[in-house]
């Protein structure tokens, strides 16, 4: 199985930066996707940044030119980096892992999420 690892959620002021981590680790073959969704009370999780096997990035259209996600395949971590932070980015964020193992099978994990709150 897949394991992830959260880390560097917190408060911050409106207009302030903070950088998530995510690493995963377990019999992996390769990574085909990895990055981070949120949740916020009241709304549905949404995709907010991703990058796939290929290189692709993907942004939530809210978060574009504020936030980059890059990888690091030596240590199977990305991170997400979030610059002018507004209070609606508040919410828990999930990094979220689609892979394949070195049993020849496909797997996703969630990691337990980690709170991002901005304050106005």
């Amino acid at each position: 199985q897949v394991q992830l690892v959260e880390s560097r959620g917190g408060l911050v002021q409106a207009g302030g930066s903070l950088r998530l981590s995510c690493a995963a680790s377990g019999s992996i073959a390769r990574i085909d996707a990895m990055g981070w969704y949120r949740q916020a009370p009241g709304k549905q999780r949404e995709l907010v940044a991703q990058v796939t096997s290929g290189r692709t990035t993907n942004y939530a259209d809210s978060v574009k030119g504020r936030f980059t996600i890059s990888k690091d395949n030596a240590k199977n971590t990305v991170y997400l980096q979030m610059d002018n932070l507004k209070p609606e980015d508040t919410a828990r964020y999930y990094c979220n892992i689609k892979c394949m193992m070195y049993g020849r099978y496909i797997s996703e994990a969630w990691g337990q999420g980690i709170l991002v709150t901005v304050s106005s």
